[in-house]
């Protein structure tokens, strides 16, 4: 497997100088580290890197704010948060601001490795009991909708999707992984994740995670 592009932001150094070893150790390529959230915007815009792991609590910004910055300048970065805090306003947060994942500091160094993989590809990856509480919050959020709908101004306003699409997206919804949506539906990983990239573009979708917000809103998760 290719190593991903990887950049690293964390206020401990010993933790950060720790990440980045692993990473490199497992064939990863770390294209930069910082200690703040601003320094941390500036440099990913020069470093270009596929994923940035991203501590939510940082010395000058909020881990939400660093978000926000990747994504002006860097619209097809993918985030992991890394954070010791599971809280749940601060998950939500993160995930509403464009997080791909979330994971936290305790998990076994091979998981995170497998979420850097995941995310690079694609796939929101949480840990065990968070991505449950996402879920429910799209659920909640769907049943209460903003005001101005969703988009669906009228018949023929929603893209067409295929059969299959629509079968993918359903597996979506519910949480699975590429992995085991390609089990289910006796595809290829390369399939499905073909499958997930070209419905995210008729949708105009940027992330797995408004994926599935929007099928949850269709009830699709049934």
């Amino acid at each position: 497997m290719t190593g991903v592009r990887v950049m690293v932001v964390d206020d401990h150094p010993m933790w950060r100088e720790g990440v980045a070893r692993d990473l490199t150790e497992a064939g990863h390529l770390v294209v930069a580290t910082s200690g703040e959230g601003r320094q941390a915007v500036r440099v990913a815009a020069a470093a270009r890197p596929d994923v940035v792991v991203l501590d939510l609590q940082l010395p000058d910004i909020s881990g939400v704010e660093v978000i926000q910055g990747l994504r002006a300048a860097l619209p097809r970065v993918r985030v992991l948060m890394l954070s010791a805090s599971g809280e749940q306003q601060g998950v939500l947060d993160a995930v509403k601001a464009g997080a791909t994942g979330y994971l936290l500091k305790s998990a076994a160094p091979a998981e995170f490795l497998d979420a850097v993989r995941r995310t690079a590809a694609g796939e929101p990856v949480f840990t065990p009991g968070l991505a449950g509480l996402v879920l429910g919050e799209y659920r909640r959020l769907a049943a209460d909708p903003p005001a101005g709908g969703s988009g669906d101004d009228g018949p023929g306003a929603a893209p067409r999707l295929t059969e299959r699409e629509t079968e993918v997206l359903r597996l979506v919804a519910k949480g699975l992984s590429y992995k085991q949506i390609a089990g289910r539906l006796g595809l290829s990983h390369r399939t499905v994740q073909n499958h997930v990239q070209n419905t995210l573009g008729k949708l105009q979708l940027h992330n797995r995670v408004e994926l599935t917000r929007y099928a949850i809103e269709r009830g699709l998760d049934d």
